[in-house]
């Protein structure tokens, strides 16, 4: 029986399609931030520490279909590199969990743009409407399937990578806390200091992840041979 955390398929120059995938990962990371970058400066009034990424693509921001459609090369990326994770996996259960977890995450860039939330001026006066509500449940979801994919790829490589992973849930975990504990300023109009700062070191945290992840799974150069002991 083949252990659980057997290390991935080697990736030679036969599977150049798969190291492509891989690289759509490094590159899904460098836009997303790219785009952090560039809308937000679209829009004259918009504060990235006191305001949320979501603010650029609510109903009524200036900046809503600029930040959908430069979304949607970032959610390709991401989803090829999912597909290119679990296709590298072989026999590394944990590092396929991983990949399929990551493909649910890709998958949801498609429903994002449909549940978009109210600027706040629009939720303070009770104008939240379902997208609204829906919004927040994708957030939540997002954010479990970030701390689920971390948790089975820290299993699928040796101590350095699990104890990088295990650091990366850890500051998901406090930046997401600490976003949340601020998000009802949000509903309310009520100041919002530092949310756009702790939404973004967990967002940027996760990216940075994504990205060491794909340079693992390249380096990676054993065929069907077990890895360290040990698990998630």
């Amino acid at each position: 029986m083949t252990p659980a955390n057997a290390a991935p398929t080697r990736l030679s120059g036969k599977v150049p399609f798969k190291k492509l995938l891989l690289y759509c990962g490094m590159f899904s990371s460098l836009l997303y931030v790219g785009i952090n970058i560039f809308v937000p400066m679209q829009w004259a009034g918009y504060r990235c520490a006191t305001q949320t990424v979501s603010e650029l693509s609510a109903i009524g921001a200036p900046t809503r279909l600029l930040w959908i459609w430069l979304c949607v090369p970032y959610t390709l990326l991401v989803t090829a590199f999912a597909w290119g994770v679990w296709k590298s996996a072989g026999r590394n259960r944990p590092l396929r969990i991983a990949g399929g977890l990551m493909i649910i995450y890709g998958a949801l860039g498609i429903i994002w743009p449909f549940a978009p939330m109210h600027l706040r001026e629009t939720l303070a006066a009770g104008g939240a409407t379902f997208s609204d509500s829906l919004h927040i449940a994708l957030g939540v979801v997002t954010e479990i399937l970030y701390l689920l994919a971390l948790g089975f790829a820290a299993g699928a490589f040796g101590k350095p990578f699990r104890i990088y992973s295990i650091a990366t849930f850890i500051m998901l975990l406090v930046f997401g806390i600490l976003t949340f504990l601020e998000a009802p300023g949000i509903a309310a109009n009520q100041p919002t200091p530092l949310i756009g700062v702790w939404e973004r070191i967990n967002i940027g945290v996760f990216l940075l992840w994504v990205i060491v992840l794909a340079m693992a799974i390249l380096r990676a150069n054993t065929v069907d041979r077990p890895g360290p002991s040990g698990g998630i």
